[in-house]
């Protein structure tokens, strides 16, 4: 099976003829029609997709299979999946979300802080949240250069430069 990569969610119908709300984690939001065919979390179902029109909080958009407002209802919640070759490659400073999830953290002298547990946008720039071992609390990063000066996909691990109230 092919790898893939979350692109999307179904937020909800709109409309009364099976057009759905969609939210696009794609860095232009528009850009999400170009990577299809989509897919759903468990590869089960395909969709051709058709963006209409902006909507609020995301963009109106037609899938194949999806004729009335009951059919878009049943897939609110739905992710939708891209084939990993038809993503555009990225500069050596941009990752995917999903190549960070997982990594191994240190910071500059070698110690463990933990594991990448999700990654955040809030809109002013994305958040590691990395979960360590004896932690209470997960440590929350700000992903850029001053505080995550190194990622190295190859060798599975980042090396992070936290401020020192955060090791508390």
């Amino acid at each position: 099976m092919a790898e893939r990569i979350c692109v999307g969610a179904i937020a909800g119908a709109f409309g009364v003829r099976g057009e759905v709300r969609l939210k696009s984690f794609t860095s232009q939001p528009d850009d999400i029609a170009a990577y299809g065919p989509l897919w759903s979390e468990d590869g089960k179902r395909s969709f051709t997709l058709r963006l209409t029109r902006p909507v609020t909080g995301g963009l109106g958009a037609r899938l194949s299979g999806v004729e009335t407002r009951e059919d878009a209802e049943a897939l609110k919640g739905v992710t939708l999946w891209a084939d990993r070759e038809r993503l555009p490659s990225l500069p050596d400073d941009e990752f995917y979300h999903t190549d960070l999830i997982g990594l191994s953290v240190y910071d500059a002298g070698g110690v463990l802080l933990g594991k990448v547990r999700a990654i955040y946008d809030h809109g002013a720039g994305d958040i590691l949240e990395i979960h360590g071992p004896g932690r209470k609390q997960n440590l929350l990063l700000p992903f850029t250069r001053a505080f995550v000066p190194t990622v190295d996909l190859a060798a599975g691990r980042i090396i992070a430069d936290p401020p020192e109230d955060a090791e508390e």
